[in-house]
């Protein structure tokens, strides 16, 4: 199965590499975009949210206690306690659906159950306490509270119907898994390796703070732009127009040269501030899990950790780096206007497509809500907006391709299957009413 698979993949190559029309302009400008997007991606989230978090999962796998796990993540945990747990660290995370992979695989290769597990997928990306603020402020208080109890539904809810699913399947995977002996004795006491856990999380929080975007543009010709800014590449910025000027409407999406810009005046607040010394925060925890390696850890421990975390990192940067290229690459042709065709009613195709879009296309933290706010100023309707806010932060094509590698190509679609009919369910229901 594993040669068939490669073969296809040389074979899908081959057929695109062959039959591309690399001269029609949209094509051209589509390539263009995905290199753009990935330039991006490795520019603002790769250092700070992928290593950093591909360093936890080999910690995870390494240095947690199985029996731990099993205990209040495993099949045999009690059902509130497990899920409980599993949502609660999702929420406290705030990351984005490519961050929150590494960890994902991590406590599921430990033992952790599917359902667990899944939960913990979900509500990684999409219970962000701080999103749903900033949801409510921005797009209004009702969205934002719709948004903020289904998230927590669904996180629940979609675990449970995992683990009930493949109930059988999971029994077999725990039981063919090598238990640790009852004799084994731990190298550390547990309040060091929870303080230990504790920073590395703490520097992935900062070193993965996010920055809301909302700026004031001054060009080198004088005009000035109140704008939320998308995208920074090496030689330009992508801003999205959140006052109208010059002739631009609320949620106009304009890309500008660097050479082009005067100044760029960030908007002032506490997430701003954090943001500025979010190095400094990171740094600062950095020093702890270093010096902690050094007084509580031996070298072969180190190596076991440096090996898993290479293991993930082979298995994971790949996919996530072509998933985010074919995400910039659809985007541009498939156009924002064209997407607001597609979900202009509350109808059960409006709220699928805004399901099925929110499952594909990668939202970086809080990037969904400038997005949406120009969706919905341009006629995009309630329940297609909840249904793109409920599937949107926690899947994303990239996010799904590792998905597929830690659980199954099955598990893959059932769990974005379920993602897909829920929010499409629960955004008809609420634009019923909104």
């Amino acid at each position: 199965m594993r040669e068939w698979k490669i073969l296809a993949t040389f074979v899908a190559v081959f057929l695109g590499a062959y039959w591309l029309p690399l001269s029609n302009p949209k094509v051209e400008n589509a390539i263009l975009e995905a290199f753009k997007m990935l330039q991006w991606y490795a520019r603002n989230h790769t250092l700070a949210c992928v290593v950093p978090a591909l360093f936890i999962a080999g910690a995870i796998v390494t240095f947690l206690n199985k029996e731990a796990v099993l205990k209040h993540l495993g099949p045999q945990a009690g059902k509130v306690e497990a899920y409980s747990v599993a949502s609660v660290s999702g929420t406290i995370l705030a990351v984005c659906s490519c961050s929150v992979l590494p960890m994902f695989a991590g406590i599921y290769r430990v033992g952790a159950g599917l359902g667990p597990a899944s939960a913990f997928l979900y509500s990684g990306p999409a219970i962000n306490i701080l999103a749903l603020f900033l949801t409510a402020r921005v797009l209004g208080f009702e969205l934002g509270l719709a948004r903020a109890v289904g998230a927590i539904v669904f996180g629940i809810v979609i675990g449970v119907l995992m683990a009930l699913i493949f109930r059988r399947g999971e029994q077999e995977r725990i039981a063919a898994m090598p238990q640790p002996e009852a004799s084994e004795k731990p190298r550390r006491a547990l309040w060091q390796t929870a303080v230990y856990f504790a920073a590395m999380m703490a520097f992935l929080v900062f070193s993965d703070w996010y920055n809301p975007g909302n700026v004031t543009v001054t060009k080198t010709d004088g005009e000035i732009v109140s704008a939320v800014l998308l995208q920074e590449t090496r030689d330009e910025i992508v801003i999205q127009i959140d006052q109208p000027v010059g002739g631009r409407a609320i949620g106009d999406k304009l890309t500008l040269a660097k050479s082009e810009v005067a100044s760029i005046e960030e908007e002032t607040s506490w997430v701003m501030t954090v943001f500025h010394y979010k190095w400094h925060l990171a740094a600062l925890m950095g020093l702890a899990v270093l010096w902690m390696v050094w007084r509580w850890f031996d070298r072969e421990e180190l190596a076991e950790w440096m090996a898993n975390t290479w293991d993930f990192a082979k298995l994971l940067v790949p996919l996530l780096f072509g998933g985010v290229f074919a995400v910039g690459f659809l985007g541009e042709l498939i156009p924002q206007d064209q997407v607001v065709a597609w979900v202009g009613d509350n109808s059960l195709f409006s709220n699928l497509v805004a399901s099925v879009v929110g499952c594909l296309f990668y939202f970086a933290t809080l990037t969904e809500i400038p997005i949406l706010q120009a969706l919905l100023e341009n006629g995009m309707a309630q329940g297609p907006a909840l249904a793109l806010l409920l599937a949107g932060p926690a899947l994303s094509l990239p996010s799904l391709l590792v998905i597929r590698t830690v659980i199954g190509a099955k598990k893959t679609v059932v769990f974005t299957a379920l993602v897909i009919v829920m929010a499409t369910g629960v955004g008809m229901v609420y634009g019923t009413f909104a």
